[in-house]
């Protein structure tokens, strides 16, 4: 069957079935929600567990029954030492320094149960989670608590400072840090003697990861270079020098530390889950900046310009990025994500025009003299190459490329993965409303409206778009590709299919273009033959 389609043909395959491919297996074999790393455990050095969470289970099985869900958010709030409040957010700060909770109340931010999205894991380790290599001297400190100079701070106006203090038995841990509004803060870390230790970025958000989002951390280089370890890629050891950024992040959220001296040096290991685990060496005294939050570009950008790196778009970062400041502009403009989608597609089209308009019109032109082509097959059926070399001589003398349509189509795949992951990863469409029943763009349409009007406008490009299948078997099947494409577009980001829907019309319209001229020289053509005929008549 394959050797019977022409290299279009199967380009055009190719290409749909690996779609559908991974499509299908990612919604058969979702990502697995994996335990990670306890916040008090590497691999160099292994410590009883002291998290509030172990030493609840620690009571319940001391107690014989399970523990209320009431004493266990009573115990919880007692280890937490600080709060940080402000009307976007509330932080917390638990008794070995850490920062062990960072609740979002924006009304967009919500997770899968509908509730505001709780950056930091349950488990796991911590932002600001200080490990001593000394194992004695670890082993006090994470049996003494911090304590700090207060217990509540609003964040109503300018930044203010916590300042936390851990006395062991040889030496004082001062943790000095500074909350600003956005979000970010500063941190300088004082001992009062020197003693090797580290300090950890804590575990990644897992608010909401989608198909094709990448997960896990990122380790950003002052020479530019992106390392990315996704989950479930971790393997051993790595350290890395002169790094201006750390992140461990999600779909659209992130804990970030940025500002290290250029000598600190970076560690990633992997948990048994050979997920990463990122932490630095600390020194006697050192100063470094940290952010924990949703990944919005202007947000990061106003921090610092930097920061904009820890927002990734994987192998297609090289023509997402671009994308996603065409789109940022167009949303200045139209004041409305989902007009600026529609604006961006348009403009990707209009780029894209003249080598889409080349391949239609090569179709066209294959339709044509496809009753010829099969002649010419049939004349020479015993000599297949002096028939290849007949076929090629007739699309040749009507200006027929079988090739045509290839390059337009190769060109819009990364355009289509590129826009994907930016569509997937701007967190500015969460809460982002259009038109109508559209109020959230990073969301399915509850409806199902898109997704439907989706598929009428692929089965009705079909229908317009010439082809030249030599086999009804592949005929059925791709007619069927509308309805396929419809069922997986049902669970994607309203976004995303907004976009194809606009991508669809305007190949519609190009190639209702093409058809009419089409149409209009054959009818040129008969006019003039019958004039002919009358002529000689």
């Amino acid at each position: 069957m394959l050797d019977k389609m022409t290299p279009n043909q199967r380009l055009i395959v190719a290409v749909l079935l690996s779609v559908i491919f991974f499509v299908a297996y990612t919604a058969i074999f979702p990502p697995k929600q994996e335990e990670v790393l306890d916040a008090n455990k590497s691999k160099s050095i292994t410590l009883k567990d002291t998290s509030e969470q172990n030493a609840a289970a620690v009571v319940q099985a001391q107690a014989g029954h399970e523990i209320s869900a009431q004493d266990k958010m009573a115990q919880s709030a007692s280890s937490n030492i600080v709060t940080v409040t402000n009307e976007k957010f509330i932080l917390k700060i638990d008794t070995l320094g850490r920062i062990s909770s960072k609740e979002l109340r924006q009304a967009k931010f919500r997770d899968k149960d509908n509730k505001h999205a709780e950056l930091i894991p349950t488990l796991g380790t911590k932002p600001l989670y200080v490990r001593f290599l000394d194992e004695e001297l670890n082993k006090e400190a994470a049996t003494v608590a911090y304590t700090a100079n207060v217990q509540a701070i609003n964040l109503a106006g300018e930044a203010q400072k916590v300042t936390l203090t851990q006395t062991l038995s040889s030496l004082t841990v001062t943790k000095e840090l500074t909350f600003y509004a956005d979000g970010h803060y500063d941190a300088t870390i004082k001992l009062s003697k020197d003693a090797r230790y580290f300090v950890y970025l804590g575990q990644r958000p897992e608010i909401t990861e989608q198909m094709m989002t990448v997960t896990g951390a990122m380790v950003y280089t002052d020479d530019e270079l992106v390392n990315i370890i996704e989950d479930g890629d971790a393997e051993g050891r790595k350290t890395f020098s002169g790094v201006a950024l750390i992140s461990a992040f999600d779909q659209y959220f992130a804990s970030i530390m940025y500002g290290f001296a250029k000598e600190t040096n970076v560690m990633v290991e992997k948990d048994k889950n050979d997920n990463p685990v990122v932490y630095f060496e600390g020194l006697s005294t050192m100063s470094f900046n940290g952010y924990v939050g949703d990944k919005d570009f202007k947000t990061l950008q106003a921090i610092n310009p930097v920061l904009t790196n820890a927002i990734e778009y994987g192998w297609f970062t090289f023509a997402a990025k671009p994308l996603f400041a065409l789109l940022l502009w167009l949303h200045g403009i139209f004041g409305n994500w989902g007009w600026a989608i529609i604006g961006l597609t348009l403009i990707i089209r209009m780029v894209l025009y003249p080598l889409t308009y080349k391949g239609m019109v090569s179709m066209q032109k294959i339709k044509e003299i496809a009753p010829r082509i099969k002649e010419v097959q049939a004349k020479y059926k015993g000599d297949p190459q002096r028939m290849n070399a007949a076929v090629m001589d007739m699309y040749k003398k009507h200006g027929a490329n079988p090739l045509g349509g290839c390059l337009p189509m190769l060109l819009q795949i990364p355009v289509f993965f590129a826009i994907y992951r930016v569509l997937l990863n701007a967190v500015e469409l969460q809460g982002a409303p259009w038109a109508l029943w559209i109020t959230d763009l990073s969301r399915m349409d509850t409806y199902y409206i898109l997704p439907i009007l989706m598929g009428a406008s692929m089965y009705y490009q079909q229908k317009l778009t010439p082809n030249n299948f030599t086999d009804p078997m592949q005929e059925k099947v791709f007619k069927f590709l509308p309805i396929i494409f419809t069922f997986f577009f049902i669970t994607f980001p309203s976004g995303l299919v907004l976009y194809w829907i606009v991508n669809n019309l305007f190949s519609i319209a190009q190639q209702f273009v093409v058809n009419q001229q089409f149409k209009n020289a054959k009818d040129a053509r008969e006019a003039i033959a019958k004039g002919a005929e009358k002529h000689n008549d």
